[in-house]
């Protein structure tokens, strides 16, 4: 059975019951007509079932990264088939005492847990063109040979609505899917103008300052994966430390 999930109605009888709640409430989400979810690329890719989802164990447990990897692993593969406003759905399953204890800034070091995890297991090399340093500017996450914008949502948070979902939760584009996106400048800045409003209207918090365009000198894209509750963000990037414990850095 593939660990890849296409949406379908009929076919969420046969979901676990943790899986199907999680779908549901992703799905409402999704489709909220009077408190649009933000990322306008996000809703037109729901729209059109271009969205795959993958559920994995518990966050905490090590072998939640080697079924991360293989999720990832699979959508590489499928993912241009796809097409247009693609991306992978993560769901972790996250048990309720996890919920109740963990804090944004728990969850953060675990989201870096696993990128650094997913690194270290990586099959294929760093794609040459991505710097290694994430405080580079081109820097962005890398896995199976392709490069990915990650996105994380959790239960802990509040203020950021537009970050927060009832389990702890991963979205990962292909950068190819951002690069068609952005192939008219006029086009693209006209929705990230429509995002930025959204934003403000769905979120208690002010838009976080860590929120930039790839490639700029003063962007970093590792600071826009994981965006905390308020409006502070870590001084160094954690999956930079990480690999040099591991010495896994290139």
């Amino acid at each position: 059975m593939s660990n890849l999930y296409k949406d379908n109605p009929s076919s969420r009888n046969h979901l676990k019951d943790w899986e199907k709640n999680a779908l549901e409430k992703f799905s409402a989400k999704m489709s909220d007509k009077e408190k649009p979810f933000p990322c306008i690329p996000a809703t037109i890719g729901f729209t059109q079932n271009k969205l795959r989802y993958s559920f994995i164990g518990d966050p905490r447990e090590p072998s939640s990264i080697y079924e991360l990897a293989e999720s990832l692993s699979s959508y590489t593969q499928v993912s241009r088939e796809i097409g247009h406003y693609t991306s992978l759905i993560v769901f972790y399953e996250t048990p309720e005492d996890m919920k109740e204890m963990y804090s944004v800034e728990n969850y953060e070091q675990l989201f870096w847990e696993h990128l650094s995890g997913l690194r270290m297991i990586d099959p294929i090399d760093w794609p040459e063109d991505i710097p290694s340093d994430p405080h580079d500017p081109v820097w962005e996450f890398c896995f199976n040979g392709e490069k990915y914008f990650m996105y994380c949502a959790t239960p802990a948070h509040k203020n950021r609505k537009s970050r927060q979902f009832d389990v702890m939760m991963l979205a990962i584009t292909p950068r190819w899917v951002l690069q068609e996106f952005n192939r008219s400048p006029k086009f693209a800045m006209g929705i990230k103008k429509q995002v930025r409003n959204r934003l403000k209207n769905y979120d208690s918090a002010p838009i976080h300052p860590d929120l930039n365009t790839y490639g700029s000198d003063n962007n970093f894209e590792w600071r826009q994966y994981f965006l905390r509750d308020d409006d502070s963000s870590l001084s160094k990037c954690p999956y930079h430390r990480m690999l040099k414990f591991f010495k896994l850095d290139e």
